[in-house]
């Protein structure tokens, strides 16, 4: 299968990590994967703003970068956050429509039925994976990201992914299904109620005592990391994907234990 990336800002700008281990996860899955370099962001900012005009106008590039790699012979589009698969697959078509743009509207809505998050791609086929294994015990604890959970309802398969991985033992947690407080310009427009919901998290997160919290929206995972370090107890974070790739390699320097590196 070929497959598409949405590469998404974050990604790209602060965890390039992230899309590296999103490659190599695909590849491994049986995926021919490529990246149209033009795309820009989805427009979620702006269009959690209000301000949909400006979405639009940030988000056209991306669709039209999407639109290319689909018509050239892509079958999906991949990306590696619920976040902004969530933004081209639920509220592209009603940001176009509500920026007086019926045709981008059209548009965006083929594009969305065709875009998955990377869990929810790779977890049916995580047999093509081969033997997963850690080179050292991992407890990891699962942040079920808003988005991925409430809108696109991708609950099983981040569990699904890890649970394949030998030596990866995913913990309970109470707090794991709380929104983190990021949320975009939640956080901005809001910094006192972002914080305190982080706090919340991290609470419920010390009985669990996880070696690394692992999820699948970098977003998420940088604003616990940072809220944590804020507060004198430094988190180590992991996209899925990562513990996966580090898996496959069977990776000397296993999540969680090794050089610092966050994304």
């Amino acid at each position: 299968m070929r497959v598409t990336l949405l590469i998404t800002c974050v990604v790209d700008v602060l965890a390039p990590d992230v899309g590296d281990a999103t490659v190599e996860v695909l590849q491994a899955a049986g995926c021919d994967v490529s990246c149209d370099l033009s795309q820009t962001c989805c427009g979620q900012p702006a269009w959690n703003a209000g301000f949909a005009d400006e979405a639009a106008k940030v988000a056209r590039p991306t669709l039209a970068a999407l639109e290319r790699e689909l018509d050239a012979g892509a079958e999906l589009v991949v990306a590696p956050a619920g976040s902004c698969a969530t933004m081209v697959r639920r509220f592209w078509p009603e940001m176009f429509e509500v920026a007086g743009d019926p045709d981008a509207a059209e548009r965006a809505r083929r594009v969305g039925e065709r875009t998955r998050e990377v869990s929810e791609m790779v977890a049916p086929h995580v047999d093509r994976l081969g033997d997963l294994a850690l080179d050292a015990p991992l407890r990891v604890a699962l942040h079920e990201s808003c988005h991925l959970l409430r809108e696109l309802r991708v609950v099983e398969e981040p569990r699904r992914l890890l649970d394949a991985v030998a030596g990866c033992e995913r913990v309970a947690w109470e707090g794991a299904d709380r929104c983190c407080g990021f949320g975009g310009t939640f956080s901005v427009k809001l910094p006192e109620t972002s914080v305190a919901m982080a706090d919340e998290k991290l609470a419920a997160l010390e009985q669990a005592a996880p070696d690394v919290v692992v999820g699948c929206d970098t977003s998420c995972l940088l604003h616990l990391q940072a809220r944590a370090e804020e507060v004198g107890t430094p988190l180590r974070v992991r996209h899925v994907v990562e513990v996966l790739a580090e898996a496959l390699r069977g990776d000397r320097t296993p999540a969680g234990t090794s050089d610092g590196d966050s994304a």
